[in-house]
């Protein structure tokens, strides 16, 4: 948004850059407090008097307005393509972000079950793929691969004091969308939108990053209105340079702070965890984020067959997806195996399958990727399988208890694999769709239900509605998403100190 007001200073003014910065942007930062609701004492101390309309708007009646325009909005859109009226619930929402965050946020907190589907998963990956042409005033810090040897410098930029909460991107795996480059910030501003709405975090005490070192996506390096670096993706020494730089700038302002890396890909991901975890306060919401989430829901649906947890060790569990997220669940869960069953990790891992775009993962395959290598199969383990068998054809072998994706492939859970699901060894197989967004879910609660059976257990990482089965019966969809883990963390981790984090984070393997 443009400023409020427009100074003019004489040329050989001494006034500096920031001088000018806090001018243009006080007004704005005031109004952001209060809007309407400022007293007219308020008003006349602040300078504020001719600038708002003369009524005082208490905060309860600027909240009854904006919810009232807001279900205007749900009525007259109705009928209207869906990802139409996903943004413009997102544009709503985001002005009122902008005029006045403390009604933002009481909104949110209010409304988080109407809300969150709007600022987080499924709305945000359509938010980030058309970012650039959306964009309107910026929010959090931009680290580029042009500001090497600054950040350390640039950190200080930051106005907040204190930061207790950080997400970082580098826009190279959003969601299941690939590649969007700086257009990926809007996963951090979510991502913080519901640690504020969740978890209680000080709005004022977080910070979402995105870390620009190119893009590989021609479309957005071709596009005009693309607001980041026109040039190929940093890779190998000269990217972790950046990210190193980057980390130790934010530790040395804020030592405290936590920094959560998302949607990174999956060599990065996997590095970045390894390279820092023993050094800083930071986790890869991708990788254990995901993982426990994933955890709790094949706990969950233990339960729900009447087993005892125990029963765990026994569950032939087929994980569709070996990226980040797949593999970070596959590590959680045969940690959780080989704790509850007393077996090592090896053992464990024979009840777990891993397939990837090739099929299924075995000894056999010429170049293994290192990060899946420990969880594929020896032929011999899998008899009537061979290196890179379909999906199709490892479920109707496997007769696995719980089909889980994370391939971030729409519709690969298709007719005939949720049909073969029916022959599952279980009485009530599981069948967890996580991928995100809508448009990636491996399928749909209808076809799951449809397909595979009324007793199933469903899941799935964007929302679904319960699907009706007829003759007053219900098929119940579970949401398996990071949003229900990632609010706890931070909470957690706020609440103690940094070498207490890292602590908590070496003695449960985190």
């Amino acid at each position: 948004s443009p400023p409020l007001f427009v100074y003019v200073f004489p040329p050989n003014s001494r006034i500096s850059t920031f001088s000018c910065f806090v001018l243009f942007s006080l007004p704005c930062l005031i109004f952001e407090e209060q809007d309407t609701g400022f007293p007219l004492t308020e008003r006349d101390r602040l300078g504020l008097r001719g600038l708002l309309p003369p009524r005082v708007i208490s905060f309860q009646q600027q909240y009854a307005r904006f919810m009232e325009s807001y279900r205007s909005l749900e009525r007259n859109t109705m009928g209207q393509p869906e990802g139409v009226v996903s943004l413009a619930k997102w544009r709503i929402l985001n002005r009122l972000h902008d005029r006045n965050e403390t009604l933002y946020y009481r909104v949110l907190i209010d409304n988080i079950k109407d809300f969150a589907p709007v600022i987080y998963t499924p709305t945000v990956g359509l938010v980030c793929q058309n970012y650039s042409g959306l964009f309107r005033r910026p929010r959090g810090m931009y680290f580029s691969a042009k500001d090497k040897g600054e950040m350390m410098s640039m950190i200080y930029n930051w106005p907040a004091h204190q930061v207790d909460m950080i997400v970082i991107t580098d826009g190279s795996r959003i969601l299941g969308l690939g590649d969007l480059g700086v257009q990926g910030i809007g996963i951090p501003i979510g991502k913080l939108d519901m640690y504020v709405a969740a978890a209680g975090i000080n709005p004022q005490r977080v910070l979402p990053i995105m870390l620009d070192v190119g893009t590989n996506n021609k479309k957005l390096l071709e596009d005009p209105l693309y607001l980041g670096l026109r040039q190929p993706r940093l890779e190998g020494a000269e990217y972790l340079a950046i990210v190193d730089e980057f980390m130790e700038a934010v530790h040395t302002r804020w030592p405290k702070a936590i920094v959560q890396f998302e949607d990174f890909q999956a060599k990065w991901a996997f590095e970045t965890l390894e390279r820092y975890r023993g050094r800083f306060c930071m986790f890869n919401d991708d990788v254990q984020g995901t993982a426990g989430v994933a955890l709790a829901g094949l706990l969950g649906t233990v339960r729900a067959q009447g087993r005892p947890l125990s029963d765990f060790s026994n569950q032939k569990i087929v994980v569709v997806g070996a990226g980040s997220a797949g593999l970070g669940v596959l590590k959680m869960a045969v940690q959780a195996v080989s704790r509850m069953s007393g077996n090592n990790e090896t053992s464990a891992k024979k009840q777990f399958f891993v397939l990837d775009k090739d099929g299924l993962i075995t000894k056999a395959r010429k170049n293994l990727d290192p990060a899946a290598a420990p969880f594929a199969k020896e032929l011999a383990d899998v008899e009537g399988l061979r290196e890179g068998s379909s999906l199709i054809e490892v479920v109707k072998t496997l007769k696995p208890h719980v089909l889980l994706g994370l391939s971030g492939v729409g519709g690969i859970f298709n007719e005939e694999v949720l049909k073969a699901m029916r022959g599952s060894d279980s009485p009530r197989p599981a069948i967890f769709a996580m991928s995100n967004p809508t448009m990636n879910a491996e399928c749909t609660a209808a076809d799951a239900f449809k397909h595979a059976g009324d007793n199933i257990v469903f899941a799935s990482g964007s929302p679904f509605e319960n699907v009706d089965l007829g003759n007053g019966r219900v098929g119940h969809v579970n949401q398996a998403n990071n949003m229900y883990l990632f609010p706890g963390y931070g909470l957690l981790f706020t609440d103690v100190s940094a070498m207490r984090m890292l602590e908590i984070l070496e003695v449960y393997n985190f």
